[in-house]
């Protein structure tokens, strides 16, 4: 409690640092002569919050490493899961609801909950993961709410936009304007998020991999793609497959998290391409045109 005591009156300054978009919050722990971890300094903000209730965070100020969000990307990966196995079943989107929530109106992360676990679920869990990374560890307010799991169906909200059929990344990247899609292979860069299609169908018949892009090998004469994901049937971790086994490709770079809440406000609840592909046809240019592709 002594402890409480000399912190409280720090708390209250961050919590009203917070409500005011003040994007200084280390510097107002500098101040206060308390030097914290990235860990302690993300548990100090829930504590000021719950002795606060009242107070309802909105601002999300990214700090200035968002302009390098791949690498975040890929540290992100390091922290998942390994195998847990693969499952795409009511089930692991219960466990990934689990994984991805709110507590108190910030965004609760553990991907530790979502196994086993399916590709789709396996890459948001690395981007909402990066989101928190790219803003001092930390969401709160309408976009802590968005975020989060709740078994959104195809095409309504973030979630359900990435989990769709066809280009749902890259739809919702387009749509929040918060990153360039694209399908050149030349351009690729190890933590783009990419929508692999098996096979050119688009759509109720399609046969497609929600990866994030690692790197490309040769082996033996012939170029092979690195790419994690939940694979079957290990689950978490990495894979290489003949870069021939793919058939199309649509690359998704987050680069511009800062856009994310403004665009939010106006996201419409359904994006009614992406919710329709659960029972129709689509094309490779469909996708492409929808998703803004360059």
């Amino acid at each position: 409690m002594d402890f409480l005591k000399s912190v409280f009156p720090s708390l209250r300054r961050l919590t009203n640092c917070l409500l005011a978009r003040n994007s200084a919050l280390l510097r107002l722990l500098q101040l206060q002569s308390i030097v914290l971890p990235s860990a302690a300094f993300s548990a100090l903000i829930g504590l000021s919050l719950a002795l606060f209730p009242a107070a309802t965070v909105y601002a999300q100020v990214f700090s200035p490493i968002s302009s390098r969000p791949n690498q975040v990307v890929l540290d992100m990966i390091r922290t998942m899961p390994q195998g847990g196995g693969y499952s795409a079943s009511n089930s692991a989107t219960a466990h990934l609801a689990a994984a991805v929530r709110t507590v108190g109106g910030t965004l609760a992360v553990n991907p530790a909950a979502a196994i086993p676990s399916y590709c789709s679920g396996a890459t948001y869990l690395v981007f909402v993961s990066t989101l928190q990374r790219l803003n001092n560890g930390y969401l709160s307010g309408s976009v802590a709410a968005n975020l989060a799991v709740k078994d959104q169906p195809d095409g309504v909200g973030i979630w359900g936009r990435w989990n769709a059929n066809g280009p749902g990344t890259a739809c919702l990247f387009h749509e929040l304007q918060i990153g360039r899609n694209f399908t050149d292979w030349r351009l690729a860069q190890p933590g783009d998020f990419m929508k692999i299609f098996w096979s050119t169908n688009v759509g109720r018949r399609e046969h497609g991999h929600s990866a994030i892009y690692l790197g490309t090998t040769l082996q033996g004469g012939a170029e092979f793609v690195r790419f994690w994901s939940s694979n079957q049937p290990r689950g978490f971790g990495e894979k290489t497959v003949p870069k021939t086994r793919i058939a199309y490709v649509i690359f998704s770079r987050l680069t511009s998290p800062e856009n994310l809440a403004s665009k939010l406000a106006v996201l419409p609840v359904r994006n009614s391409y992406l919710a329709g592909l659960l029972i129709k046809d689509s094309s490779l240019t469909e996708a492409d045109r929808y998703s803004g592709v360059e």
